[in-house]
C-alpha cells in the first residue's frame, strides 16, 4: 500500500510533508515537535506534557480555548499527545478548512507565549495533576509502567521519567521555565508539519510558506541529551510492592533494540509471540489453559534514541503464586529461544502486526503522524511503506536470536504486586 509523499524544507528549517489522498474530502494536519519527556530539564519532569496543554490556551491572535473551538465548529476534531521523544498536535477537518488549521498552528507555534499568564499556567498545572491522579495515582497498578521505566534506566538517563512527570516537579514549574522551553524546542527548525488528504501539494506548500515562513528558527539549534542506544541490564532489576490492588500481578520490562533498526522488527515479533494472543504463549497458558490469570499481555514501547522496551503485564487471580507465573514466563521465553516457533504461530504474529499497522494507516490523522515519525527518526517520510515487507521477511532464526539476546531473565526489570491485607496500614 504505497503512500506518496512530497517533502520540502522551508528556509527557516520547517520540514513539510504532503501526501495526497482523494478517497475522502478531508485533510489531516500533524504538527510534530522534537520535544518529549526526554527533554524535560532536571527537576522539571512533566514539563513537556504540561506544555502540550498550554498550547491550547491561546496565542497571539487566538483566545484561550479558541483553537479547539474553531476546529470543532467547522466539523473537525483536534487533539495532542506527548511521548518520550516527541509532542504532536493533530487535527482532521473537511478539506476546505485546511488553511484555517494551518493558520491556527502557525499562530501558536509563533505566538503561544503571548497568551501565557500565571493564571493559565496554574490552571493547566491543575489539569495535568488531576489527569495524573485519574490515570496513574488513584488506579490499581496505575504507576506500574512508570516504575518499570525508572527501573530500566538510571536516574540521570533522559528516559528515566515518563511524560506524566512527578507531582513535586510539576508544582515547581514557573513561567520562566515555560518560556525557556518554548524558545528551545518550539521553533520551526525543530518542527515537522505533515498534511494528508484531498489536497494539492503545491497549494499546500504555498499556504505553509504564507503562514509559517516568517517564523524564526532557534539559534543555536539545541541538541538533546545523548544516551546509549545499546540494550543492557536494568539499573534496578526487581521490586515488590504491597498495595491495595485486586490481586497479585507480575510486570516486566525488557530492553530491546531501538525502533527502526533491523533487529527492531524481529524484537516486535518476538514480544508478540511471547504474549501469545493469536497462538501459543503467555495468554494461551496463563489465561486459557491454566486459568491462573485474567490478563497476560505483551507489548512494545518503541523508542528511537534509546533501547525500546518490551512490556509484560500479567494480572493473576487472587491467591496465585507469582513464582509460578514467573516460571511460566521463563518457560515460554526458553521455548522461543530453544525450539523456536512454528510457521503457523509466526504467521499469526505477522498477521497481528500487519492488522495493527493497517488499522493505523487507515486513519489520515495517524498516517500524518507516521509520515512525521519516519522523517524525524529515519530521515525518510515514506519508510512506512516497507514496514509490512520487513515484517514478512523476518525468519524464525531472527526471532530466536533476538529472544536469546534480549528476552533473557537478566535483561528484564521485574515489578510484582501483592494485595495488602484488609485493615493493614498503607
Amino acid at each position: 500500500m504505497p503512500f506518496k509523499a512530497e517533502v520540502r524544507t522551508l528556509p527557516n528549517g520547517l520540514r513539510l510533508i504532503v501526501s495526497r489522498d482523494a478517497t475522502a474530502p478531508v485533510a489531516a494536519v500533524c504538527l510534530w515537535l522534537r520535544a518529549g519527556s526526554r527533554d524535560d530539564p532536571p527537576g522539571r519532569t512533566g514539563l513537556a506534557h504540561l506544555f502540550e496543554h498550554l498550547m491550547f490556551q491561546g496565542s497571539t491572535h487566538v483566545p484561550p480555548g479558541g483553537h479547539t473551538a474553531a476546529v470543532e465548529d467547522g466539523g473537525g476534531f483536534t487533539n495532542a499527545s506527548t511521548g518520550f521523544e516527541r509532542t504532536t498536535f493533530y487535527s482532521v477537518v473537511p478539506a476546505g478548512m485546511l488553511e484555517l488549521v494551518l493558520w491556527l498552528e502557525a499562530d501558536r507555534l509563533g505566538g503561544m507565549l503571548d497568551a501565557l499568564t500565571p493564571q493559565s499556567l496554574a490552571t493547566q498545572r491543575d489539569v495535568v495533576l488531576n489527569e495524573r491522579r485519574e490515570r496513574y495515582d488513584n488506579v490499581p497498578y496505575g504507576t506500574g509502567w512508570e516504575t518499570l521505566v525508572a527501573m530500566s534506566f538510571p536516574p540521570r538517563h533522559p528516559f528515566h521519567s515518563t511524560p506524566a512527570g512527578s507531582p513535586e516537579d510539576l508544582a515547581t514549574v514557573t513561567e520562566d521555565d515555560c518560556r525557556a522551553f518554548f524558545h528551545r524546542h518550539y521553533t520551526p527548525d525543530r518542527a515537522l508539519l505533515s498534511v494528508v488528504g484531498d489536497v494539492d501539494p503545491e497549494a499546500v506548500a504555498t499556504l505553509v510558506e504564507r503562514h509559517f515562513g516568517h517564523l524564526t528558527p532557534s539559534s543555536p539549534a539545541p541538541g538533546g541529551t545523548e544516551c546509549s542506544r545499546t540494550p543492557g541490564p536494568p539499573t534496578d532489576p526487581r521490586r515488590h510492592l504491597v498495595q491495595a490492588v485486586p490481586g497479585p500481578a507480575f510486570m516486566a520490562a525488557f530492553q530491546l533494540p531501538p525502533y527502526g533498526e533491523p533487529a527492531g522488527v524481529a524484537a516486535d515479533l518476538a514480544v508478540t509471540l511471547l504474549g501469545g494472543m493469536s497462538s501459543r504463549g503467555l495468554h494461551d497458558r496463563l489465561v486459557r489453559n491454566d486459568q491462573i490469570a485474567h490478563r497476560a499481555r505483551a507489548s512494545l514501547m518503541p523508542l528511537y534514541a534509546a533501547p525500546s522496551l518490551g512490556r509484560l503485564d500479567i494480572r493473576a487471580l487472587p491467591g496465585t503464586d507469582l513464582d509460578l507465573v514467573e516460571k511460566t514466563v521463563d518457560e515460554e521465553t526458553e521455548r522461543i529461544v530453544g525450539t523456536g516457533v512454528t510457521e503457523t504461530a509466526l504467521e499469526g504474529a505477522r498477521a497481528q502486526l500487519r492488522r495493527d499497522w493497517l488499522d493505523r494507516l487507515a486513519h489520515p490523522g495517524s498516517r500524518a503522524e507516521e509520515l512525521c515519525a519516519g522523517e524525524a527518526y529515519l530521515g525518510d517520510a515514506t519508510v512506512m511503506d516497507g514496514r509490512m515487507n520487513r515484517i514478512q521477511e523476518i525468519t524464525e532464526d531472527d526471532i530466536r536470536a533476538v529472544a536469546a539476546e534480549h528476552l533473557r531473565p537478566g535483561n528484564r526489570a521485574v515489578l510484582t504486586y501483592e494485595p495488602r491485607a484488609q485493615g493493614a496500614p498503607a
